[in-house]
């Protein structure tokens, strides 16, 4: 089991960062990749970023490249998501993921929600106009 924790979401206003966190416990050996994913009211859960848990590599969505960073903190079981020039449209509820059953998720990347195997609570974030 893998428990995932997040923080850092808030209000900002567009143009603004934020940095969020996912701090990672249990059996973390066990993860071949993590994710952020979002939801905004009335939207499907969307793929943001995610990165391996076992290697250099990471994958973004179109809507994020070259706005938003996805990293590892020097503790090895925080996840980081540093995000900048926010947009309006990126207001949603912001979940970390884990990928435990597929090794792939850790050479090529997973998009799907339903490769993921462990979720976080979830942290809103707020971009206003």
């Amino acid at each position: 089991q893998v428990q995932l924790v997040e923080s850092g979401g808030g209000l900002v206003q567009a143009g603004g960062s934020l940095r969020l966190s996912c701090a990672a416990s249990g059996d973390t050996f066990s993860m071949y990749a993590m994710a952020w994913f979002r939801q905004a009211p009335g939207e499907e859960r969307e793929f943001v970023a995610a990165m391996s848990w076992r290697s250099d590599n990471t994958w973004y969505a179109d809507s994020v490249k070259g706005r938003f960073t996805i990293s590892r903190g020097y503790a090895k079981n925080i996840m980081y998501l540093q995000m900048n020039s926010l947009k309006p449209e990126d207001t949603a509820v912001y979940s970390c993921a884990a990928a435990a059953r597929f090794e792939h998720c850790g050479g090529y990347g997973c998009y799907r929600s339903n490769e993921y195997d462990y979720w976080g609570q979830g942290t809103q974030v707020t971009v206003s106009s």
